[in-house]
């Protein structure tokens, strides 16, 4: 717990200080020339929050602390997953389950901060379970808005992003379910914005948290405008005839690998 902390106050070591309230005209997120290894980011008007690590640890994200032995499984999947996409030039993920509480979130979310914490790449996760949002619980953020103020309200994309006082990660949370949430995966509008989110930064991987793919038609609806997708099953709990109809529905699709999620066994609780 006590290196959390220090890996959070190491991070915000490394972000220029700016005026309580400031909002700078300029870029979103980061400059779009290369960046190097490690280099810190100045989040210019990207919302800027506190995270309460207790909460983290309660929700099992455990990659802020490279020093957590649970860490490793994430940092060993992370390079797995950039090695494949690298060799292929994605740059965008999909991560989506067979049925609900797998722990596809809770994947999503360390797998971005992986990323994010070791190597040049930034990562950006995206909360697109419409139906049943869990980004920002999971991540203890209390801002107002989310998609949901984008895609029916208008509010720009700038005012939703956050930074979670960690380097090199943002995330578009959603905090409102919304109706028709397969026809809003297909709309113009969000085709638009994955274009945006994906084309803005060379160095950027994003992470879609998608639905449960035997929850509805939203993942599947989705996949076609994702470069590839993880499946995350669930020891003990995942059905092999769920497992079967899981990779039918994604036979089309780019499958990196099948997560194996809530084992026993220590320190290998996540598999590739």
């Amino acid at each position: 717990m006590e290196r959390i902390k220090q890996a959070i106050s190491k991070a915000k070591q490394e972000r220029p200080n700016k005026p309580e309230g400031s909002r700078p005209r300029k870029n979103i997120e980061a400059p779009r020339r290369k960046l190097q290894e490690n280099e810190p980011i100045a989040y210019d008007q990207t919302q800027v929050v506190e995270l309460d690590t207790k909460h983290l640890e309660a929700h099992r994200i455990v990659t802020f602390d490279s020093e957590d032995p649970d860490s490793i499984s994430f940092d060993v999947l992370r390079t797995q997953v950039l090695s494949k996409m690298e060799e292929n030039g994605w740059k965008t993920i999909a991560i989506t389950s067979p049925t609900p509480e797998c722990g596809k979130t809770v994947l999503s979310l360390n797998l971005a901060m992986s990323i994010a914490k070791q190597t040049d790449k930034t990562a950006l996760v995206v909360d697109f379970d419409l139906k049943k949002p869990k980004v920002a619980d999971y991540m203890g953020l209390k801002t107002q808005k989310g998609l949901v103020d984008y895609l029916e309200h208008d509010t720009e994309i700038k005012d939703i992003l956050v930074n979670p006082s960690f380097p090199r990660l943002v995330l578009l949370p959603n905090r409102v379910p919304i109706r028709n949430s397969a026809e809003t995966l297909t709309s113009r509008k969000v085709k638009n914005l994955v274009s945006d989110l994906r084309d803005r930064y060379q160095e950027r991987i994003i992470i879609f948290d998608l639905p449960p793919l035997m929850a509805g038609d939203d993942a599947i609806a989705f996949m076609p405008q994702v470069d590839c997708v993880l499946l995350v099953v669930a020891s003990n709990q995942t059905k092999p005839v769920e497992i079967k109809e899981a990779r039918r529905q994604l036979q089309s699709a780019n499958l990196l690998g099948v997560v194996l999620n809530k084992s026993a066994e220590k320190q290998k609780r996540y598999y590739y």
